[in-house]
């Protein structure tokens, strides 16, 4: 049997719905042509003009490179063609309205992880979809601060040596890979289900220094591998891209890390709650895992602004609840207690 289509995939979710499913149906299906632009321009590397240099810093103070503002030109074109009232980018300072009377608003990424853009490692773009909500002439940002439980979906691209979409609509992730053959994605995952263990963490070592006691103690448990509390060996990962970390988590699962700490401006986390964190938990839920800020649910904070920053955990439900009880009470955790030490009698 031929794997569905996009496409297909799509026609099926709208059939027989309200007309908001219409919405987000064509929504998506404009993302996704502009994701074809988009690699078709990362494809041809530093021979593009769009690979000329960095521009200094965008809305929230990261580096913005050339690729960035393009990527982001490129999707918001494709949002003015699509049932969508509200764009909002980390490229932006505020939200853009392109149709009052449209039933979406959708918030991007345009390019996760442009810091690797030189050295051709995995990038991509992440996006959420919201319901347009408030008065049009009201603050652009309002249709944004919504908990992600109000998320009609979510999705991400990667640009790596496949083009690949990961999108949930509400029921189940799946995983999309572009066919240059067909011109059209098709399905190659259906419904992702995340193991509740792993043996697999990403995290950057190299902040160590800085982290809370909370976040260290769970690290060193899991570096001294079989001979520590832990009672098994673990592999480390770090891509410096979220979408890309996501992805390997999806397909062969694990747990990120992305903790707030003692660097001045870092206390708060670094990545975005509205679009990189809240799409993010989303998929990850709908494939049976976890997210959150370390100890609360991602999807249950209400952001008071556009370019809220958050830490984040997410990946192995069992593993991201368990980092939780480090931060609330590492005293509970039944290794860590003294009775219960690396050569102690009950040890699991």
């Amino acid at each position: 049997m031929t794997a569905p289509t996009l496409d297909a995939f799509l026609n099926s979710y709208v059939r027989g719905q309200h007309a908001r499913h219409e919405a987000v149906a064509t929504t998506v299906r404009k993302l996704a042509e502009a994701a074809v632009k988009v690699r078709h321009t990362i494809s041809q590397g530093a021979l593009g003009a769009a690979f000329a240099g960095t521009r200094g810093a965008n809305a929230t103070g990261d580096d913005q490179k050339d690729l960035d503002v393009f990527a982001d030109d490129i999707f918001l074109d494709a949002m003015r063609h699509a049932p969508v009232a509200f764009y909002a980018s980390e490229e932006l300072e505020q939200p853009v309205l392109l149709d009052s009377s449209a039933a979406l608003a959708v918030a991007i990424d345009p390019l996760d992880g442009s810091s690797s853009i030189d050295v051709n490692m995995s990038i991509g773009t992440i996006f959420s979809l919201l319901p347009a909500t408030g008065a049009p002439d009201a603050d652009p940002a309002a249709p944004f601060l919504q908990a992600g439980t109000n998320m009609l979906g979510a999705g991400f691209f990667i640009y790596g040596p496949q083009l690949a979409l990961v999108l949930s609509l509400g029921s189940g992730t799946h995983v999309f890979v572009f066919s240059q053959r067909l011109g059209a994605f098709i399905q190659a995952h259906e419904s992702r289900m995340l193991p509740p263990r792993t043996q697999e963490f990403a995290i950057n070592t190299s902040n160590y220094r800085h982290w809370d006691e909370a976040v260290r103690l769970y690290v060193d448990d899991c570096l001294k591998g079989s001979e520590g509390p832990r009672d098994k060996d673990f592999n480390m990962r770090w891509l410096a891209c979220l979408a890309a970390e996501c992805y390997r988590i999806l397909i062969r699962g694990g747990v990120f890390l992305y903790p707030g700490d003692r660097r001045r401006g870092y206390h708060h986390g670094r990545l975005r709650l509205v679009y990189e964190a809240n799409p993010i938990a989303f998929l990850i839920e709908q494939a049976g895992g976890a997210a959150t800020d370390t100890v609360n649910r991602i999807l249950e904070i209400e952001p008071e602004h556009l370019h809220q920053r958050t830490p984040l955990v997410f990946g192995a439900a069992r593993e991201v609840e368990r980092i939780a009880r480090y931060h609330l009470a590492p005293s509970a955790i039944g290794e860590r207690a003294p009775l219960f030490g690396n050569r102690g009698l009950f040890r699991a």
